[in-house]
């Protein structure tokens, strides 16, 4: 594992634009379980009735249980070492762009600051009617929390429901920094779930190495994967980033 490490270290290092595409697995070490696994929020609340923009319309309330539900168990959550090591890579220039498919804000309480959210980010709600947007640390205890515009409408937690499209914005610059990068790290995601899993073989097929960063092999592994981390995340980039400091002295 320790060539394997300083195999990525110096990809990372060598690499005049690294990226990184990050998923739930990254967050699980700080006590964010997968919404997927046995014991996640999915089994709990079928996503047909609670995860969707039509359900989040029609009954915003039923919506607002699972949402209560998913910003306690954020609210406890800390960045771990994966987070603070992706800030600290960031701070000495060899992390340039952080795409995350969590909603969790955990990137940037760890200290990084370019991070593209391609599922939104549960910390901030807006209202559908007028338009006006809150922190939701902000907000007083009322639940479901509502505007305090004269409709008095439901807020929405500005992420990404079934049913709504990714932001433009998000998904143009992810595919142009893919297409450029040198680098790739892919942590904590199986990447799966459309768009966000085309970025990996965009970044591939334009000439980048791809550093892969999961507890288990995934398609990704056997295919276009040049160095496969087979840990916790937490772990590896914490070597990474020992093995970085060592060799830059």
């Amino acid at each position: 594992m320790k060539e394997l490490v300083r195999q990525a270290s110096d990809i990372i290092t060598k690499s005049s634009l690294t990226i990184a595409l990050t998923g739930a697995g990254i967050s699980v070490e700080s006590g964010i379980p997968d919404f997927r696994s046995p014991g996640g929020l999915w089994s709990i609340y079928d996503p047909s009735e609670y995860a969707t923009i039509s359900a989040f319309i029609s009954t915003p309330e039923k919506v607002w249980e699972m949402a209560r539900e998913m910003t306690k168990l954020i609210d406890t959550a800390r960045p771990n070492s994966a987070h603070i090591g992706m800030a600290d890579l960031e701070r000495m220039g060899y992390l340039h762009q952080i795409i995350t498919q969590n909603v969790d804000n955990l990137h940037q309480e760890a200290g990084s600051g370019n991070v593209i959210e391609y599922h939104g980010n549960i910390s901030t709600l807006t209202c559908l009617q007028c338009g006006k947007r809150f922190k939701r640390a902000d907000l007083n205890e009322e639940f479901p929390p509502r505007c305090s515009c004269r409709g008095r409408q439901i807020l929405k937690p500005d992420v990404i429901f079934f049913g709504e499209a990714i932001p433009e914005d998000a998904m143009n610059r992810s595919f142009q920094l893919a297409s450029q990068a040198k680098a790739l790290m892919v942590v904590g995601t199986s990447a799966v779930v459309s768009p966000a899993n085309t970025i990996p073989s965009i970044a591939k097929s334009n000439g980048a190495k791809v550093i892969e960063i999961n507890k288990e092999r995934t398609h990704l592994t056997g295919t276009i994967t040049d160095v496969f981390l087979n840990g916790d995340a937490g772990m590896m980039m914490t070597e990474i980033v020992a093995e970085i400091r060592k060799t830059i002295g």
